[in-house]
């Protein structure tokens, strides 16, 4: 199993992996993630977790997706500059909602082979006096500002006392889930590291038991770009937010360094088959995107999807199919600007004449220089914003 995430791409750190090894040739052990209810949707940067979870599962083991209904009224301030927006119980119920459904395509739940959890259930039951006595015992202040945010924000005067029992309270899911379901093993984001241990740490403190901790590298293409909502690049697993169409376009234009790569984390295809495809060269090349597109769509999203998906960007670039994807109707002139933003392109005006003046906004392929009015007599055409972003402006 550890060979397999390895080749993969999937570890960044683990505690103490030859016991890890022996535990997981014993198992099936039981894992967990846990993922933050901040939106109403998750994202790509959540799939390399998802993902890692569902390598599990078809190895034998049982993971269990839990969701911070909890900890998301506290906010992990791990890597984070200023404290997060406290979210209303409202907000998060309502991403809950959202969210729950999203782990479907990857994971069974049938018969208990995995299970999804919101650990709003165990941790609104805690009575605060107990929590610091049988709990916050276990933590000294020393310890906590040794992590590497908490020390930083607490040196800039930013760093709250709420923040402050995030740890604790992540340390003490694992615990309970340690002392619920079996659970030996949790994994995360290499940011997360800290607060596994500080989880880890508790269940051998408080109970004695033996429990590991994995992190997983925090994806970023080449350039830099990071899979995730923060980078202001959102992909949403939600096709209501992304189409399958945008999504598929997504991976279909990913850097040609990155494809290998991606195959590996995010698609289930056999590490062989990736070989072959990474020693695709030039023109030929775009085969392995593809496959990575199609592949990662059809997960996400299911086989029509992803083949309706690959049609429409086949029409839309010179390859033949048919043109289901997004569009915008144009019945009357409009102006560059308001076509980008109606279409979704952009999420404001001034955004629009900024990519405007950059030339990143293009009709047909051409960089439009200037706001100026799209006759429906010039349709149909490809409205543009890069590679990712492009919708149909049909006749």
């Amino acid at each position: 199993m550890l060979d397999e995430l390895h080749a993969r791409g999937f570890v960044a750190q683990v505690s103490d992996e030859p016991a890890l090894r022996r535990a997981l040739e014993d198992g099936p052990v039981t894992l967990y993630q846990g993922f933050d209810p901040s939106a109403t949707s998750l994202h790509t940067g959540n799939l390399v977790g998802i993902m890692a979870l569902a390598h599990f599962q078809r190895a034998g083991h049982r993971p269990i997706a839990v969701v911070g209904g909890g900890t998301g009224m506290v906010g992990d301030p791990s890597d984070k500059a200023a404290q997060r927006p406290i979210l209303s119980v409202e907000e998060i119920e309502r991403n809950l909602a959202g969210i729950r459904r999203q782990f479907a395509p990857y994971l069974d739940f049938s018969d208990g082979r995995a299970l999804l959890v919101n650990n709003a259930d165990w941790l609104l039951e805690i009575k605060y006096i107990e929590f610091l006595r049988d709990v916050g015992r276990y933590f000294s202040l020393n310890q906590l500002m040794q992590h590497e945010t908490y020390w930083t924000r607490f040196e800039q005067g930013s760093f709250s006392f709420i923040e402050l029992n995030y740890a604790l309270v992540q340390a003490y899911d694992f615990l309970h889930l340690f002392r619920a379901q079996g659970c030996v093993l949790q994994i995360g984001g290499n940011d997360q590291w800290f607060n596994i241990l500080s989880g880890r740490d508790l269940i051998r403190r408080a109970d004695g038991g033996e429990a590991f901790a994995l992190t997983m590298p925090l994806i970023t293409s080449t350039s830099g770009e990071k899979l995730g909502k923060t980078a202001g690049n959102a992909i949403w697993l939600d096709a209501e937010l992304t189409s399958p169409y945008d999504f598929y376009q997504y991976w279909r234009n990913t850097e040609d360094a990155d494809v290998g790569r991606f195959l590996r984390l995010f698609t289930f295809l056999p590490l062989a088959e990736i070989a072959e495809l990474e020693r695709l060269a030039g023109a030929e090349l775009n085969r392995a995107k593809e496959v990575l597109a199609f592949e990662a769509t059809r997960l996400t999203h299911g086989e029509a999807a992803a083949a309706a998906a690959q049609e429409t960007s086949h029409a839309r670039f010179g390859g033949g199919g048919a043109d289901s994807g997004p569009s915008l109707a144009v019945s009357q002139p409009t102006s560059l600007v308001d076509l980008a933003v109606q279409a979704g392109l952009v999420s404001s005006r001034n955004e629009a004449k900024r990519q405007i003046r950059d030339g990143g906004l293009r009709l047909d392929g051409t960089p439009q220089p200037t706001d100026r009015l799209v006759a429906p007599a010039e349709l149909p055409a490809l409205l543009s914003l890069g590679k990712r972003k492009v919708r149909l402006l049909p006749a």
